[in-house]
């Protein structure tokens, strides 16, 4: 079994949604062909570079401008025909791709990507299925498109949207979005405190600022280390050196303990041993916070998709948003002293859980072959 995963490297969640579907299909079927494209490297990095770089410079510098486009992409014809347009034009890059790897199924989880190739698909007349993997937690109209053979999406609320929005109920999986196996895995919290030099009995809260880089971890973090909270912290910084050494600094004048760490492949073991995560709402860490039963605490999300994610999760009551962080402490008091709400965010976390996505979505791709 061959199996494509086209993807764009904006923001990490897109890749880790297809490995995490790739992991589990190694675990399953070890001689199987997995391979990871980022569809604009593939066709030109150059290109690569200005739409990547332009995202990104957009929404740091000019997050007003963003939101604007993405709302407008969602009710507008234009930007919507531009990139139906792009997609048209570059779908034949695709084509040595197809012919050289020969896949049984292609497996999505960027808008762009299956843009491409159903694009492709409309002008080949390959019948290689494919599969899409909406890795946020609200539709958007970019998602939409021909020729794709099954959405999986991640409620059973998405749902009820995606065929309200014309797509057949057939085609669409409330499946989750998928997370790595390790993050199923039940480890010993006392047996993991006492390795990472935490204490017993303390809050512990889990920070994380999402593979870009943007938003107000900073400012979060000085106020969880000056909370007259008895909190305990774990930072992870990803592969942002300056921050992390900027955390350091905040750490070395606490007298709280504090764990900063930067990139590391045992997110899943810090989430075990904290009471909540205070993060932007990216679609990844969203899902895999879930699946650990993480109440959150919602920072800076990105205009557009993550405002809306934002937006489902206070109302679905698995979060609660900082507005304004000179309020952070008021905000931890009335929530974590409070068993009842507390309990229902937890509570709520898990009933929108999906731990078995990757399981769902291979038993879907081998119907599908």
């Amino acid at each position: 079994m061959k199996i494509l995963y086209l993807t764009v490297s904006v923001g990490g969640g897109h890749l880790k949604a297809a490995e995490a579907i790739m992991e589990e299909f190694q675990n399953k079927y070890p001689d199987s062909e997995h391979l990871i494209v980022d569809v604009l490297k593939y066709i030109n990095p150059v290109l690569d570079k200005l739409v990547v770089g332009g995202y990104l410079g957009t929404i740091k510098k000019t997050p007003q401008l963003y939101r604007m486009l993405y709302e407008h992409s969602e009710t507008g014809d234009n930007i919507y025909d531009f990139s139906n347009r792009v997609s048209h034009l570059l779908s034949s890059k695709i084509k040595d791709l197809m012919d050289e790897f020969k896949p049984d199924v292609i497996v999505c989880t960027h808008p762009f990507s299956m843009q491409l190739i159903s694009r492709f698909k409309s002008k080949s007349r390959t019948k290689v299925p494919i599969v899409v993997i909406l890795t946020d937690f609200i539709v958007h109209s970019f998602w939409l498109y021909d020729f794709v053979d099954a959405y999986v999406v991640a409620h059973e609320y998405m749902k009820i949207d995606m065929i309200r929005r014309g797509i057949e109920s057939d085609r669409v999986f409330a499946y989750g979005i998928p997370v790595s196996p390790k993050f199923n895995i039940k480890n010993d919290r006392k047996k993991l405190m006492d390795e990472f030099g935490l204490e017993q009995g303390k809050h512990t809260a889990l920070i994380m600022g999402g593979s870009l880089g943007y938003g107000k971890m900073n400012s979060s973090f000085k106020i969880l280390s000056e909370s007259k909270k008895d909190l305990q912290i774990i930072a992870i910084t990803g592969r942002n050196q300056r921050q992390e050494q900027k955390f350091k600094r905040v750490a070395n004048q606490s007298n709280k303990t504090m764990k900063v760490i930067s990139y590391t492949d045992r997110v899943a073991e810090y989430m075990d041993v904290s009471d909540f995560i205070v993060t932007k709402p990216g679609g990844m860490t969203i899902a895999e916070s879930l699946v650990k039963g993480l109440p959150m605490f919602i920072i800076s999300p990105i205009p557009g998709q993550e405002e809306e994610n934002a937006q489902f999760l206070l109302n679905i009551g698995c979060a609660a948003r900082i507005w304004n962080h000179s309020n952070f402490d008021i905000l931890l008091k009335e929530t974590l002293e409070n068993p009842l709400r507390l309990r229902h965010m937890k509570e709520m976390s898990s009933f929108l859980a999906k731990p078995y996505a990757s399981e769902n979505i291979i038993a879907l791709i081998e119907n599908l072959i």
